[in-house]
């Protein structure tokens, strides 16, 4: 079964442009373009809406793309399936993940899993909002997400780590040096907020105190918030995991009353994992009990 073609077609559906899922697969833009015709013509139907803006799916290949991804996935667990009748382990693992354990977490459990399965290789995606992630997995387009916990959608997930909530202050801020930040202060000091869908549990907390913030500016980027709070345009809430190596000039101090969010790791189906995917699930656990206080 050659499945190369309709990897192409998903690699274009995922990311909305010709010119970038041939740069993702090593191709050029006149050969995704040649492929998709092929498909087109093959099938006698039109797959794709080509515009200024890039490409987006027809109804058509709405309705197709399903069926095409889980061809794709049950061709890449069977190439691995035959790989461990010979003894071998390798394969292709897709990851889902928030930004901040892409940044963080990812890279080097990747360099370390690689060295014992230097065979496997990764996609990574990384999703702005936790429900994204949960979206590609649900679709197949990724093996597993790290998402945050409770997660919305029928996932099997495994918990990962209790990640704290810290307050971000500017270092001449009164509080800067002090032992814990009340979530109460979050009413008086000017407040820094992230998106509602990136920020649920800072919202969930607010609303559990009855604190109603002081709201001065709402940004989608923590960087973009450590910066302005480094400016000393306000305060905010991000966590540990996102504060580490942190560039900025920010004090940085635990909320009182502590609060947290649980990071986790999600599939579809444990039972139906490819091995590979199997494989870097164990070690993920592994690796975070080992290394996360």
């Amino acid at each position: 079964m050659e499945t190369g073609k309709y990897e192409v077609l998903l690699q274009v559906a995922d990311l909305g442009n010709l010119t970038h899922a041939a740069e993702a697969l090593g191709y050029t833009q006149s050969a995704v373009s040649r492929i998709v015709a092929d498909l087109e013509k093959e099938w006698d139907v039109q797959l794709l809406l080509r515009g200024r803006n890039g490409a987006k799916l027809t109804t058509a290949g709405k309705e197709i793309l399903p069926r095409l991804r889980a061809v794709c996935n049950a061709q890449r667990e069977l190439e691995q399936q035959i790989g461990q009748l010979h003894g071998l382990t390798f394969g292709t693992v897709r990851i889902g993940s928030f930004p901040s354990a892409s940044m963080h977490w990812l890279p080097p459990i990747i360099k370390a899993f690689q060295i014992e399965y230097p065979d496997i290789q990764f996609e990574v995606i990384t999703q702005i909002e936790y429900r994204g992630v949960e979206d590609m997995i649900t679709s197949g387009q990724v093996d597993c997400g790290f998402i945050a916990l409770p997660c919305s959608s029928h996932l099997e997930t495994i918990f990962l780590h209790r990640d704290r909530h810290m307050a971000v202050v500017p270092e001449d801020h009164p509080l800067a040096k002090a032992k814990s930040y009340p979530i109460t202060r979050f009413g008086e000091d000017p407040f820094i907020k992230l998106e509602d869908e990136r920020d649920r549990e800072v919202s969930e907390f607010l609303e559990r105190y009855h604190v109603k913030p002081n709201l001065r500016y709402r940004g989608n980027d923590d960087y973009t918030i450590m910066s302005m709070v480094e400016n000393g345009l306000g305060v905010s809430s991000l966590t540990e995991l996102v504060l580490q190596r942190t560039p900025f000039h920010v004090a940085v101090c635990p909320l009182d009353p502590p609060q947290f969010r649980d990071i986790g790791l999600a599939v579809r189906s444990f039972d139906t994992l490819s091995p590979a995917a199997k494989q870097f699930v164990d070690y993920v656990e592994t690796w975070i009990k080992n290394k996360m206080p």
